[in-house]
């Protein structure tokens, strides 16, 4: 095993790690965060909790909305017109980036499951 050690005196384990900064992106994520923010609005204008979709989404149903989603974005990449959806609460056109956002939310949605599903599940906080 390296040992990296700062001109401090401080000492760190250099084996290789996963580096979320670097796979991530800060701009996407926030866009993303913004548009779940926005999802969370009911057409009866209630709230539901951020974490809502951890109780438990069939696969075929985030595989579905996925597929929406991936047409909707298609079709704006295109040029070509979409349908109004429900969006926070309201009838409104997607966007290129909302539709990309309910890819993700999607794409999201069913690796969680299915690492879940691997990784046994069976401990309290699951979800």
């Amino acid at each position: 095993m390296q040992i990296k050690k700062f001109d401090s005196g401080a000492t760190r384990d250099a084996a290789p790690k996963v580096d979320y900064e670097g796979h991530l992106s800060p701009l996407a994520l926030e866009a993303y965060g913004e548009y779940m923010h926005e999802m969370r609005k009911m057409a009866d204008g209630s709230l539901r909790d951020s974490d809502n979709w951890q109780k438990g989404i069939p696969l075929f149903s985030y595989q579905k909305s996925l597929i929406r989603h991936a047409f909707c974005a298609w079709r704006l990449w295109r040029g070509w017109s979409v349908q109004k959806e429900l969006i926070g609460g309201v009838m409104q056109k997607p966007t290129l980036k909302i539709a990309l956002c309910g890819i993700l939310f999607n794409a999201m949605g069913l690796l969680h499951e299915i690492v879940k599903e691997e990784q046994g599940a069976n401990h309290a906080n699951a979800a």
